[in-house]
């Protein structure tokens, strides 16, 4: 769990007998806490460590920090870091003539 300020659910008393607006109001509160659990929420950090980082953003998703060459980088939709790239070129010929 994130240390967010975030409001606490309400759950709520639980009456003698069985009442399905009871059991409603335990589900909602639930649901509430399971989704402010799994939303991370803002990061601050003075110290952080990464370690054994990917060097490319294949396969990783979108806010991913990923290490490329000595530079850290953030995964983005729109942007690509290729796994690896090779290229060669040939282009026409040269005569020499010497006289």
């Amino acid at each position: 769990m994130t240390n967010r300020i975030v409001p606490v659910p309400y759950f709520p008393i639980p009456p003698r007998e069985y009442d399905q607006r009871y059991f409603n109001e335990v589900i909602r509160a639930f649901s509430v806490y399971l989704e402010q659990a799994r939303n991370p929420g803002e990061g601050r950090n003075t110290f952080t460590v990464f370690t054994n980082l990917q060097q490319n953003d294949v396969g990783l998703e979108v806010g991913t920090v990923y290490r490329h060459g000595n530079d850290l980088k953030i995964v983005l939709s729109n942007i690509s870091a290729v796994a690896g790239s090779a290229g060669t070129a040939l282009v026409g010929s040269v005569t020499v003539v010497t006289t």
